[in-house]
């Protein structure tokens, strides 16, 4: 007979809020044998809930510094974060930055941290290492026991196991994109154990498959629906839905079936090479989200109300994420909220002690966001689209509209109710030593480094941001989503163009891979023109429209890094550098200037490297290669 610590969390819900009180009342802990924790409904679904909190919320995991963007696409000079080191190559130290979302707070080895998975600051709770292995063994308890539920309905057996079979596949999944194969857990490891490393990627992936079908049929399309939800109506967003299932599904199929997985470390990687049985599974998997948003479970944001899908709350304490809400980590405090929506943005115009600033990179700007036509900057200078609409010594003019929405550019108003220094956005820089006001001139990260700052999840209301003159911040809740419906669009349009091609329509839904991304910037008819028709009718060329519009979509969310390795690209030199943009005052010439030229060599750079004592435990648990 074993016994467990766990606290009966589940009479008072999930409860998302940024108050200066914890995200959820919690009872006393209680230490309870296994007969006592599934002997009723409540008892198990309080041990159950203890594996949201082991969910790793990226955008506030990384202390107070949101060093939480480790692609192309943002830029920090401060030497000791994560973020500087994977630059420099050094995967070994970002694997284990105490400051990572990817290792914990306190830095400890598993087994040996003391991070509290119920702390309401994110960055106290474990790591995603820690975390995710945490996570499968309470899963696997969870699996192991079902049957001594006896005292439960058939109908809360079935949410109780729907939630395990989710967390064990979603887990090794976290555990996977960053660290490659890993063997799946499927069982409570006592003892000694040896648990060989599988041959690919595709074998963990499909075992985790498996776990997610499972899923499916057992949980609830939405808890408020249900009677067990009844205890908790109107709190049950974050619990985990068929919907989040069938999404989190098609993901792990589609990471799968990518470049990087299918080639599985061997020489010879094609960016435009797909596993194609995979892709057609995960199109399968992302059908079923789209049913479900037919039958009004889900809906893609309007262009109008895009600001509820990141910041804009109903309240201060409620979710956002609006119609497009599909999973996400519980939980964090007022502080680290605020820090991760002030994060793109100079601390001169918020005030927010213990925020600094991450800076959007010039080239991931400019080889993403486009113009108000609808092409990339590259298509549009070629002239073979129609006319060229992007003029060098006019850049921020004639943008895609998504460019201003999510970015701050010089020039622009900022703080009306401020002093004249900080009233307008003054981010020029000149290599003789004149900057603007919320520019850095050196390793300062409190202005921009990159002659951008980026809004995203930063609160707007009447056309004023947030300032330290309009204190509106406190009002809305900013979060980074694991899943929303964007995303499994954007998916869904990958997976099935590269099985199918730009206009195939599937079996399972009505909708071609054109339409989809279509739909997407269709949002409010007009906001973005379709992808032109010559751009469709050529396959590796619509396959980067598709990429440059996720990358824009889901941009600063946190999807880069793991896009850029799984389609094989990131050891390219389009992908290794990160620069700034400098121009005068005047804004008479601007200057692309390198920052850093990234160290990424394939494959040692695309798998974080496992800690040596986990490789050393038996034989059959290869290191990744290069380490």
């Amino acid at each position: 007979m074993k016994n467990y610590t766990i606290k009966l969390l589940f009479l008072f819900g999930l409860l998302f809020t940024f108050s200066c009180e914890d995200y959820l009342d919690q009872a006393p802990e209680s230490i309870l044998d296994e007969q006592e924790v599934f002997s009723t409904f409540k008892n198990a679904q309080g041990f159950v809930e203890e594996m949201y909190t082991l969910v790793v919320d990226y955008g506030t995991q990384a202390h107070t510094f949101q060093d939480y963007l480790y692609g192309d696409d943002a830029y920090g000079n401060r030497t000791w974060k994560a973020s500087y080191l994977i630059d420099l190559g050094d995967l070994n130290g970002a694997a284990r930055h105490r400051y990572s979302y990817l290792w914990n707070w306190q830095g400890a080895d598993y087994g040996t941290s003391n991070a509290n998975i119920s702390n309401a600051n994110q960055s106290k709770r474990p790591g995603l290492w820690d975390a995710s292995l945490r996570g499968i063994r309470k899963a696997n308890i969870v699996i192991a026991n079902i049957d001594l539920m006896v005292n439960a309905s058939q109908e809360e057996r079935d949410v109780i196991l729907g939630q395990a079979y989710f967390f064990r596949a979603f887990f090794h999944n976290e555990i996977n994109k960053f660290y490659g194969r890993f063997p799946y857990i499927d069982q409570v490891l006592v003892g000694d154990f040896a648990l060989p490393r599988p041959d690919s990627y595709k074998e963990s992936a499909l075992a985790a498959n498996e776990d997610y079908k499972k899923a499916i049929e057992l949980l609830p399309e939405n808890w408020d629906e249900m009677s067990y939800g009844q205890l908790t109506l109107g709190e049950n967003k974050a619990r985990v839905t068929k919907g989040a299932a069938y999404a989190f599904q098609g993901k792990n199929l589609l990471l799968a079936a990518s470049p990087l997985m299918k080639s599985n470390n061997q020489g010879g990687m094609d960016t435009y090479s797909y596993d194609t049985e995979l892709c057609d599974m995960a199109v399968e998997a992302f059908a079923g989200v789209l049913k479900l948003k037919d039958q009004g479970y889900y809906k893609l944001s309007s262009w109008e109300n895009y600001d509820e899908v990141f910041w804009k709350s109903p309240s201060r304490n409620a979710w956002p994420g609006s119609t497009e809400f599909i999973f996400a980590s519980t939980g964090g405090n007022k502080d680290q909220g605020e820090r991760f929506m002030t994060a793109g943005v100079d601390r001169d115009f918020h005030g927010r002690n213990g925020s600094e600033i991450v800076s959007p990179t010039h080239n991931f700007i400019h080889n993403n966001f486009g113009m108000a036509n609808g092409l990339s900057i590259e298509d549009d200078q070629s002239g073979q689209y129609g006319p060229v609409t992007f003029n060098p010594a006019r850049p921020f003019e004639n943008r895609d509209p998504r460019f201003y929405r999510w970015h701050i550019i010089d020039r622009q108003e900022v703080a009306p109710k401020g002093p004249a220094k900080h009233r307008y956005a003054q981010l020029w820089y000149e290599t003789t030593g004149n900057f603007g006001e919320h520019r850095s001139a050196g390793n300062d990260n409190q202005p921009s480094t990159t002659g951008y700052m980026h809004s995203k999840f930063y609160p707007i209301i009447d056309g004023e941001f947030h300032s330290k003159w309009n204190q509106i911040i406190d009002q809305y809740v900013g979060l980074r989503l694991h899943m929303r419906l964007t995303d499994v669009y954007l998916m869904y349009a990958e997976a099935l163009h590269a099985s199918k091609g730009a206009y195939a329509v599937p079996a399972t839904y009505s909708l071609s891979a054109e339409d989809a991304i279509n739909a997407i910037r269709n949002r409010t008819a007009g906001t973005i023109p379709n992808v032109h028709p010559s751009i469709v009718a050529d396959n590796n060329k619509f396959m980067d429209e598709i990429r440059r519009e996720r990358s824009v979509e889901l941009s600063y969310e946190a999807h880069r890094w793991v896009d850029i390795r799984r389609w094989g690209v990131a050891h390219l030199p389009k992908y290794r550098r990160k620069t700034a943009l400098d121009f005068p005052e005047d804004q008479s010439s601007f200057t692309e200037r390198l920052l850093v030229e990234r160290v990424c060599e394939y494959p040692k750079h695309y798998w974080l490297p496992f800690a040596a004592k986990q490789t050393q435990i038996y034989e059959g648990f290869p290191q990744n290669p290069g380490w």
